[in-house]
């Protein structure tokens, strides 16, 4: 029996050399959901390498592409960047678009198609609007937007999360992992020993981080697992979270509206994973010291206010919060200069955080 890959049942994977994505290739690809779509001419506008691939690119279609409604300028998401294993995350995030992107609350960029081999290879491709085109603005780790700015987005997140808040389609994607339950996140620090263990090496990191964890490095491996033990023990409502909800994954739209990218570590799970990693590297020490439970009301306000049922109360939400920091600052630990996200100001944040809530005392004696 002939091999097939993929939803469509293609004949052939998608390539994991970027010299064989070609016009050609993408021609055969787009046909699958496009019948009559040709790809006359494709241009590369900009490359972008690093745990995965963002590839922009120009098309020309025939008429039969045109009007369809394809735009010209795309990106495309996938794993072609040579000699870097980034185990099943374009799967998971093509599976995403796939399967859940056209949520019309799902506060996504727009996906055109959406393709995986499913061959154990965690191989996947996105075919993304280029919102370069759309005149807004890419997050970056150093963006200050202010406590105003931060409530605002946690709206967003309220929508994301009220979306899917304890819908049964979610417990229908096979696919979709359970949040700290699978490797890539209870076994995370394991997965990126060698950069983690390279900013140990720093002495501006060490200045960042606590001193409790500069003197001991296996305390950060002990409280992380027990966020681990301690986020297994609580019970629902469940819902999509994002799952690395930093600033630098989002985008902001012209008309103020924001979204998040990089879909690759999407979970069912408690949304106070996305809440607490983006406010606590999003707001300056000061600013969550006196704004943060005033923030958490005030998702819990636009969560209700999306037709959530049963929404845990502030107090309870606060008691998550206080422990998902420890994930902040193993994620920031992972961070190289040359990724082009600068760490060290989130990294401080967090870290603080970490010191006010007590969350390694709770993690520990977890």
């Amino acid at each position: 029996m002939k091999k097939t890959y993929g939803p469509y049942g293609r004949s052939q994977p998608i390539p994991r050399d970027l010299n064989d994505v070609t016009p050609e290739w993408f021609d055969a690809l787009l046909a699958n959901a496009y019948p009559g779509v040709r790809v006359e001419a494709m241009e590369r506008v900009e490359l972008r390498n690093s745990h995965t691939t963002k590839l922009r690119i120009a098309v020309d279609y025939n008429e039969a592409g045109r009007a369809a409604g394809l735009p010209r300028h795309l990106c495309l998401k996938s794993n072609w960047s040579d000699g870097f294993n980034s185990g099943d995350i374009c799967e998971l995030e093509a599976r995403f678009y796939h399967s859940l992107g056209d949520s019309p609350s799902l506060p996504a960029a727009r996906c055109y198609y959406a393709d995986w081999d499913g061959d154990g290879s965690g191989q996947g491709v996105a075919v993304l609007e280029d919102l370069v085109d759309s005149g807004g603005t890419f997050g970056h780790s150093t963006d200050l937007i202010g406590v105003d700015g931060v409530a605002k987005a946690l709206e967003a997140l309220a929508g994301l999360h009220g979306s899917f808040w304890n819908d049964e389609r979610l417990t229908q994607q096979s696919w979709l992992p359970r949040s700290m339950a699978t490797p890539i996140d209870s076994d995370q620090i394991n997965f990126m020993r060698p950069y983690i263990n390279a900013n140990f090496k720093r002495d501006k990191i060490l200045q960042l981080i606590p001193e409790r964890v500069v003197a001991d490095h296996d305390l950060l491996d002990r409280a992380y697992a027990g966020l681990n033990k301690w986020v297994a023990q609580q019970p629902g409502p469940f819902c999509l979270v994002h799952g690395d909800s930093h600033i630098g994954n989002t985008y902001v739209y012209p008309d103020g509206r924001r979204i998040w990218l990089d879909w690759q570590l999407c979970r069912i799970g408690h949304g106070y994973r996305d809440v607490t990693y983006f406010m606590t590297a999003a707001l300056t020490v000061d600013e969550r010291r006196s704004s943060e439970r005033d923030l958490l009301k005030h998702y819990r306000e636009a969560l209700v206010a999306t037709g959530a049922k049963d929404v845990p109360d502030v107090d309870t939400i606060f008691e998550h919060y206080r422990r998902w920091p420890i994930y902040g600052l193993q994620a920031w630990l992972q961070i190289e200069d040359w990724w082009g996200q600068d760490g060290s100001p989130a990294l401080d944040r967090v870290s603080r955080a970490i010191e006010d809530l007590d969350t390694l005392d709770l993690l520990e004696n977890a």
